[in-house]
Order: structure tokens, then C-alpha cells, then sequence
């Protein structure tokens, strides 16, 4: 946020459109002040996706998928779940591995 030199009121970005330069005016009087770069405003968003969320249940009526009984589901402790690795970069650089339940009613995800 900048202010006015003059009146100490926010000055706002304003192009000069017959020199092609961006500048920061002030509303309340004709002060204005040459921009030190073009950009006004940088919004960066960092998202990290749950993996976990997007693993869809229906893997466990896939036949091909591999299973194990070693690791219980946490939630029902059903024994039997379908097992695989992500193929993220994050995932697979860790080589982590992700169970679904295979209890019709729980479904339950874990890693």
C-alpha cells in the first residue's frame, strides 16, 4: 500500500495509457507517482491435496488389485483390504502405500 506524499490518502494504480507506464494517482488530489514495477498484485495460492480424499472406494471390486489381510482396517478392524502405491511424484518418491478397506459398509482410507 502506498500514500500520497501530499495529502497522505492512498494513492491507487492508474495507466497512463499515452505512455504505457503504470503510475499510483491519489483520488483526492493530482498527485501522482511513477510505479517501480508493472505488477500491483501477486496472489499466490499454495493448495496441497489430500490424497487420502481422492482415492475412490470402487478399487476394492477391482480383482486385479492386490489385497492383504497384514494390515486391518483402523476404523472396523475388518481384516482383508486392497492395497497400492500412488502414482503422485510426492507419493511415489516416498513409496508409500495406500489401503482401502474392503468392508462394504466402512470403505475406510488409509495410508
Amino acid at each position: 500500500i502506498r500514500f500520497c506524499q501530499e495529502c497522505n490518502n492512498m494513492l491507487y494504480p492508474k495507466e497512463d495509457k499515452e505512455n504505457k507506464v503504470l503510475l499510483y494517482a491519489c483520488r483526492n488530489c493530482d498527485f501522482r507517482q511513477l510505479a517501480d514495477t508493472s505488477c500491483i498484485y501477486v496472489n499466490r495460492i499454495m493448495h496441497e491435496v489430500n490424497e487420502i480424499s481422492n482415492i475412490v472406494t470402487d478399487v476394492v471390486q477391482d480383482p486385479t488389485m492386490p489385497r492383504s489381510e497384514d494390515h486391518p482396517c483402523p476404523r472396523c478392524r475388518h481384516r482383508e483390504s486392497v492395497f497400492f502405491q500412488s502414482d503422485t511424484k510426492k507419493a511415489a518418491a516416498e513409496m508409500r502405500l495406500y489401503y482401502v478397506c474392503t468392508n462394504p459398509t466402512c470403505n475406510h482410507r488409509w495410508t
